[in-house]
């Protein structure tokens, strides 16, 4: 018993603690800048966590129960992809692409626009979807949790939290199941702290996502321009910390090079 509550509570702060590495923390601020709600920004954070807690759990299964080894180019390569996604998710904010697309993937087909009533002397606006069967109106609360997320958050802005925490956990992937073999060497037990690390991870970042949130959403709602601003130095943080990951895998760590080498990290 005292065995088990061990490696449920060192897994769980040790994935708190992992959900505040710079690379991951750098990616959720980008990607709330352009969040007006606490809330919303603490289900990006879980979404992360959930695809990183998937790759993490799959490859590192992989790694304890079939003994794979991965070679320092695939190693490196999938922390490249980490450098990358970074500096793509930069330019998307700079650039406005991430609302671009989230206009045109929330909340569906159709064209979105309003219409000004009066009642009373009471003015008020009805939003609606023009779709070919007709107008839908987006004023009726729709039923259920993911329906309502779909039209709150969108499509889009549910999805890449989620793909950014897979890319995520195949970059560490390797480093967390290597630590837990040197330490536990029965793989039932390594699997079930693989899932508590990533139940932690989950945890830390949503909380870290609501509070990097929480000046979004309130500069958002009441200074636009330091908003603006904001969105803005995160994407150029994001960019800037790509380009060195980038660098640090290409050239210090010799992925571009003839003889890479690899240490999971």
């Amino acid at each position: 018993m005292v065995t088990l509550l061990t490696v449920i509570g060192v897994g769980f702060l040790l994935g708190i603690r992992h959900a505040t590495d710079p690379d991951h923390v750098i990616a959720v601020t980008t990607i709330v800048s352009r969040q007006r709600s606490i809330r919303h920004a603490g289900i990006i954070g879980i979404l992360w966590g959930l695809g990183h807690t998937i790759t993490i759990v799959l490859v590192g299964t992989g790694i304890i129960v079939f003994n794979l080894a991965i070679p320092p180019r695939i190693g490196l390569t999938m922390e490249l992809a980490v450098g990358l996604m970074l500096i793509l998710l930069g330019i998307m904010n700079l650039t406005g692409a991430t609302q671009w697309i989230t206009d045109r993937v929330t909340p569906g087909p159709g064209v979105l626009h309003s219409h000004p009533h009066h009642h009373d002397g009471v003015s008020h606006v009805h939003v609606h979807v023009h779709v070919p069967d007709g107008p839908v109106d987006l004023d009726e609360k729709p039923q259920g949790l993911v329906p309502t997320l779909l039209q709150r958050v969108g499509l889009y802005q549910l999805l890449r939290p989620l793909a950014v925490g897979i890319v995520h956990g195949l970059a560490g992937s390797a480093a967390v199941a290597l630590l837990v073999l040197t330490t536990i060497r029965d793989p039932r037990w390594a699997i079930a702290y693989l899932l508590v690390f990533g139940v932690g991870t989950i945890a830390g970042m949503m909380l870290i996502t609501m509070i990097l949130g929480a000046p979004f959403a309130f500069t958002g709602k009441h200074f636009t321009r330091l908003n603006r601003g904001l969105g803005l130095a995160s994407g150029l943080v994001s960019i800037a910390f790509g380009l060195f990951v980038t660098f640090q895998i290409g050239f210090v760590d010799g992925l571009f090079t003839a003889h890479p080498h690899w240490t999971p990290r």
